[in-house]
């Protein structure tokens, strides 16, 4: 398999985290990708020129990270999605929290490098405060301390903060959340997706 990366991409983070879990990441051979500038083997992989963009043995493309992580489990030896019942749709929603704070994040990380203007700074605003809530509500209900989808993705979100937005500083006042992920951040296959740093 072949995984077009680039290595501060949450997103990424969160696929490489789950193919550690799965026991498969020595399957993936990476591919520096940069995505911005529309680099020909990606848009013929994926034509919405983004990473992570995974190419399977067979040469199908997957992209987006909730489509690769499941396509990963399947494969591999992992059981990070719950099979149906409350505990999937709660795996299910903290990934769709921890990836809507990416968005967020990455949304925010790309207007601080254009023109001020009033869009611009709103649109900014909105996004932090998105993230500020999205961190409330896992400070009151932290996802579970197991491997599962939510947890990963959640731990590739906050991570994603302190690479980018440190100065933030989302753990004042959410010691329940800090605690969570610092033993969350020691697990290896968070430990070893980080981005170099």
């Amino acid at each position: 398999m072949k995984l077009f990366y680039s290595a501060t991409s949450p997103y990424v983070r969160k696929v490489v985290a789950c193919a550690l879990a799965c026991g498969i990441s020595d399957q993936i051979t990476r591919i520096e990708t940069n995505p911005h500038v529309s680099p020909p083997d990606l848009l013929a992989a994926n034509p919405l020129s983004k990473v992570p963009c995974l190419v399977t043995v067979d040469g199908f493309a997957l992209f987006d990270s909730p489509v690769i992580c499941e396509y990963l489990d399947a494969v591999g030896a992992g059981s990070l999605f719950p099979p149906p019942g409350p505990a999937r749709w709660r795996a299910l929603r903290f990934q769709a929290i921890g990836d809507g704070i990416m968005d967020a994040a990455v949304l925010r990380r790309m207007d601080m490098g254009r023109p001020a203007e009033d869009a611009r700074d709103a649109a900014m605003t909105r996004n932090r405060e998105a993230v500020e809530r999205a961190l409330d509500l896992l400070q009151s209900d932290p996802p579970a301390n197991h491997l599962d989808i939510g947890s990963i993705s959640v731990a590739c979100a906050l991570g994603y903060l302190d690479l980018r937005f440190a100065a933030d500083n989302w753990r004042d006042g959410r010691g329940k959340l800090a605690q969570w992920y610092a033993g969350m951040a020691e697990r290896p296959e968070i430990a070893e997706s980080a981005p170099p740093g």
